[in-house]
């Protein structure tokens, strides 16, 4: 590794003289006599540790050196030490605001000058040490927690599968409800300010909408698999899916204050509300629902729709883009359908080339 560099700038070959033999034996002394080929130096320098610089020279004084420090972001990296014959009322404060690391008056001690560069290249190197640490740390924290995240995710989608292979359908469904959910709450982020929703909202309710149906493990076979329609009774049976889903997540969480969890069990439960009240189970209205729960629920509509299901052939994206415009499905939010007519074209697309898609 190359000796580390110290800078001398004064226009005063004497100061320069003085300051060079009091580092030489252990730095590699670099020197200029103006502000500009002080810059120079910077841009040239490898492992610059500290500079000494005086405020009045010809060309640029030492105010210009910093204010070009400044706009490259140098003085969280360079310490600066300025060396002045201007009184403290004129320069110090003026220095300090720069962010420079010390200020000394000419004359100056040479023992004073020498314990305090030494004292501020090891603190600058410390902090440098130390932020180098945490930028590690850090990539290691984010290496983990995306293992985990992966881990995590394909647990939520394997267990919201299950449903998926007890009712033979595709193995497609869950993929597209997050992709179409994931869409969706990017047009209500961004045309819906008033739902406040960030990035990773939109990713947490996206992953929660996997489990929307896992409470159909606990629907028999006979009526979840039956190719015709269902009988009233058999239809109540059904529509218990969304309260033993919460029965089930209640029993793996006991926390209600994760974020993920309440979005999981939200959209477990209210997925099948609707704006007019005519939804179940708990038959809330207009804004009761929340809005992950709505999101998903028209997702899981068009899903259902395009999709061939032991009881159903599939509608086209067009149909079932016009049915749930219409009405045919239940009401649902305002702001979802201005949403949904949003990602028309997105949703038309994710039917006819689903299989292009990268759902993780």
């Amino acid at each position: 590794m190359s000796k580390e560099q110290l800078l001398i700038v004064d226009d005063e070959e004497v100061n320069r003289a003085i300051l060079h033999m009091m580092f030489a034996d252990d730095y590699d002394i670099l020197e200029a006599s103006n502000g500009e080929k002080a810059i120079e130096q910077i841009e040239q320098s490898e492992n610059l540790v500290l500079m000494l610089l005086d405020v009045v020279m010809p060309v640029m004084d030492g105010f210009g050196v910093l204010e070009y420090m400044k706009e490259k972001e140098l003085l969280s990296k360079i310490p600066v030490i300025l060396i002045t014959s201007m009184t403290p009322q004129e320069s110090e404060e003026k220095a300090y605001a720069y962010g420079i690391a010390d200020v000394m008056h000419k004359p100056f001690d040479p023992s004073i000058i020498t314990r305090r560069a030494r004292n501020i290249i090891e603190l600058y190197q410390n902090k440098r040490n130390m932020e180098e640490r945490l930028k590690e740390q850090e990539q290691i924290i984010r290496e983990q927690e995306s293992k985990l995240r992966e881990g995590n995710e394909f647990m939520i989608d394997a267990l919201g599968s299950v449903v998926e292979f007890r009712s033979v359908e595709t193995g497609d469904h869950i993929r597209r409800i997050k992709y179409f959910t994931r869409i969706l709450l990017k047009y209500l982020a961004k045309y819906f300010p008033k739902y406040g929703l960030t990035p990773v909202q939109i990713d947490q309710i996206a992953r929660a909408s996997a489990l929307h149906d896992i409470g159909k493990i606990g629907i028999p076979d006979a009526i979840l698999m039956k190719p015709g329609r269902l009988t009233a009774e058999e239809f109540e049976l059904m529509k218990t899916h969304t309260t033993i889903g919460c029965e089930i997540l209640e029993s793996f969480h006991k926390s209600s204050d994760d974020e993920f969890y309440k979005y999981c069990y939200d959209i477990c439960r209210y997925h099948h509300e609707r704006w007019d009240g005519k939804g179940y189970p708990d038959h809330l209205v207009g804004d009761e629902i929340p809005i992950s729960a709505h999101i998903v629920a028209i997702a899981d509509v068009y899903e259902a729709l395009v999709s061939e299901r032991v009881y159903k052939s599939a509608y086209s994206s067009e149909a079932a883009y016009d049915m749930i415009l219409n009405g045919e499905c239940g009401q649902f939010s305002p702001d979802v359908i201005e949403c949904f007519e949003l990602a028309r074209e997105d949703f038309f697309n994710i039917v006819e080339v689903i299989k292009m898609f990268n759902f993780t």
